[in-house]
């Protein structure tokens, strides 16, 4: 079992805050009846206070000492997340594209984010689906991305759902071509 620094609230659910020293490492979406810490130290107050500037502008630029730990890859790609602008997702292809690696490769390194929230992960969707989240592809670690998604105003910029594709009726003449984005 993790223990917390801290639990704070969130609207969503609650959040789970580990720090080393000064700096925020990990934090962790937690189910919303978890119990919030009741005393905060000063780091978990300046990580409320920032969080809740967050929950009113989805612009607000955290101003807290985090530090993420990962690989250097995933630390290069989280960087990129960091450029990704509020209410303006991206999909896995297109980073990938951007960092000249895999779309699964982004996505693993988007699973493994530490600090989501700080570190935007959830702006990053599949090219005609929501994508995963926190290693999940269904239940509520999506209904977290999809919160955090629409709360950034980015509910009209999500990748509509896949039309159904006739097939072909003897297979002649037909090509399969794989799809990157």
């Amino acid at each position: 079992m993790t223990t917390y620094d801290a639990i704070l609230d969130a609207p969503p659910c609650r959040l789970g805050a580990i720090f080393t020293g000064d700096a925020l490492t990990r934090l962790d979406f937690l189910p919303a009846d978890t119990p919030v810490s009741h005393r905060p130290d000063g780091r978990a107050r300046q990580l409320a206070r920032e969080l809740e500037a967050y929950w009113h502008n989805p612009a607000h630029p955290f101003d807290l000492l985090f530090v993420p730990q990962g690989t250097p890859f995933q630390l290069r790609v989280w960087r990129a997340l960091m450029a990704i602008p509020a209410g303006r997702p991206t999909t896995y292809g297109a980073l990938a594209k951007q960092l000249g690696t895999a779309a699964r490769a982004v996505g693993q390194a988007c699973g493994a984010n530490p600090l989501p929230v700080l570190i935007p992960c959830h702006r990053v969707v599949g090219a005609s689906s929501l994508g995963g989240f926190m290693h999940a592809s269904s239940g509520a670690p999506l209904d977290v991305k999809t919160w955090l998604l629409a709360h950034e105003g980015a509910a009209s910029c999500l990748p509509p759902a896949p039309s159904p594709q006739p097939s072909p009726a003897s297979g002649r003449g037909s090509k399969r071509h794989a799809q990157t984005d």
